[in-house]
């Protein structure tokens, strides 16, 4: 009788690989092939770790907007590609306003809500720390000449799955210092520094093929990944304890959530942005 696959049936360690390899097929082969389909991808990610956050609000007694919240956040990152792409003009970025205002009239005519403020607060964190690094990944892979650059995203997310793996390879075997105890007892400095040289590694490797940018900005870029990644991973880890809860999802066997896919880039996507504007 044939049997059927079920990773469930997989070590951690098992779940992870399996899921790691299929979502970079998955992530690298929307990238590659066309805008649009980097567009569609990347649109699910946010929509499935903007709800996860929500979530987290929840089990934290806080009543955000969840499905209102999450189409503000998919609009926003649906503007913010238009309009890099010059389908819309920049003035249409304008509508966002508006249409976020709405939260307010939503909630007047939430009678069960007992606190509305905070309710409104949350949804407008989950925009905030959520939809917008997403959105201005938009305006990072459209940077150099208004010309989309799958390059730039596909290097970045190189970069930072290379910080993420070497992180916890060095920290299984090697960790024993401990990084930041208070919030994520696991952590520790060894695995940071293996994080840090897989990323500063890779690079390396990236800067010989990828030549949309100049070398030193990748470089630049690694140690953003590395630092701002690792208190996105931090940063995480503090709202995870706070309501003691493991992982943000079950959506990716091995990882947890998107959140806890992505938490690295969510802080790490608006120095890069701001860096590559910039310079």
């Amino acid at each position: 009788m044939r049997s059927r696959f079920n990773i469930n049936n997989y070590s951690n360690l098992g779940q992870r690989a399996i899921t790691a390899a299929i979502g970079a097929v998955v992530v690298i082969s929307s990238i590659i092939f066309s805008d649009w389909t980097y567009f569609l991808v990347f649109a699910a990610i946010l929509g499935f770790a903007q709800m996860e956050f929500y979530k987290l609000c929840g089990l934290d007694g806080m009543l955000p907007l969840k499905s209102f919240g999450t189409i503000l956040g998919l609009m926003l990152f649906s503007l913010t590609f238009l309009i890099e792409k010059e389908q819309f003009p920049n003035e249409y970025l304008y509508l966002i306003f508006p249409i976020v205002s709405l939260t307010f009239f939503i909630k007047l005519y939430k009678k069960t809500d007992k606190k509305p403020f905070t309710g409104v607060a949350f949804t407008y964190l989950g925009i905030f720390y959520v939809a917008v690094p997403f959105s201005l990944i938009n305006l990072a892979v459209f940077s150099v000449d208004q010309t989309y650059h799958y390059e730039i995203i596909l290097g970045s997310l190189l970069i930072l799955w290379a910080s993420d793996t070497g992180a916890y390879f060095a920290g299984t075997k090697f960790g024993k210092t401990k990084l930041f105890e208070r919030v994520s007892p696991k952590k520790s400095w060894e695995g940071f520094l293996g994080g840090a040289f897989s990323a500063i590694a890779i690079a390396f490797l990236v800067a010989r093929y990828f030549h949309t940018i100049e070398d030193w900005k990748w470089l630049v870029i690694a140690g953003i990944i590395i630092i701002a990644g690792t208190y996105g991973d931090l940063i995480e880890s503090l709202f995870k304890r706070s309501i003691e809860i493991k992982d943000s999802g079950k959506g990716l066997p091995g990882h947890g959530g998107f959140m806890d896919r992505f938490d690295g880039l969510l802080l790490s996507a608006p120095f890069i942005t701001a860096f590559l504007k910039i310079f």
